[in-house]
């Protein structure tokens, strides 16, 4: 897995803010625990990014949202709390066992009823959603080899005004070079070109630091 560096503060401040500003509630720390009771990596988002979901999925009046990349479905309750009641979250997850931990984890936390979970490539799963209704957000956290084509499954089930986020686009500065991580970081670096040109979308990226390192998230909007 590649190395992402924490410098002395970030970790800190990250926890003032989440005890201070987002406060969680005790069903993401259940969240947590469970998934590292089952082995997973530490790669959910931080709090702080969770609950910014949670208000841009609010901000943007979202009642359909796709997640590609479930993990314990930690992003996907702070995603699922900020949808009305009769809100709809479909979320793919390529691991049956991380599927399998997600459904009670959003069970647990009282939002079950608006998750649907996928098992299996997102890549098989996207397409039959082809026929559904538009999604309205659109959040992006899986491997970074098939950013590009997330993205654009992301435009083809959205509509304008359809916002996207996707994660993990500064990658400890390995977006200015590959060789850092010659899995991720090319994947990484095409999404982001793509962001730039598509005239389908209308994007920026923010670069961030904490307890995940050096990052950061790109937002877009289908125009």
């Amino acid at each position: 897995m590649f190395e992402h560096r924490v410098q002395h503060g970030w970790a800190e401040v990250e926890d003032y803010l989440s005890n201070a500003v987002v406060r969680p509630g005790p069903e993401l720390a259940r969240a947590l625990r469970s998934a590292v009771d089952a082995g997973m990596p530490p790669i959910e988002v931080a709090p702080n990014a969770g609950k910014l979901l949670k208000l841009l999925v609010q901000l943007s009046g979202a009642k359909r949202v796709l997640e590609i990349g479930t993990l314990a479905g930690f992003s996907t309750i702070w995603m699922a709390q900020g949808l009305p009641d009769d809100g709809r979250l479909v979320t793919c997850e390529y691991l049956p066992l991380h599927a399998e931990v997600a459904r009670k984890n959003v069970d647990a936390a009282g939002v079950g009823h608006k998750v649907d979970i996928r098992v299996g490539p997102a890549l098989d799963t996207l397409p039959l959603l082809a026929d559904g209704e538009a999604f309205d957000f659109v959040f992006i956290d899986a491997d970074k080899q098939n950013d590009s084509n997330y993205l654009d499954w992301a435009i083809r089930l959205g509509k304008p005004g359809t916002v996207i986020v996707m994660d993990n686009v500064i990658w400890e500065g390995a977006i200015l070079d590959n060789s850092m991580d010659e899995i991720n970081a090319p994947g990484i670096t095409a999404a982001l070109e793509m962001l730039g040109q598509d005239p389908r979308l209308d994007a920026t990226a923010i670069q961030t630091v904490g307890t995940k390192g050096w990052d950061g998230f790109a937002i877009a909007r289908v125009v």
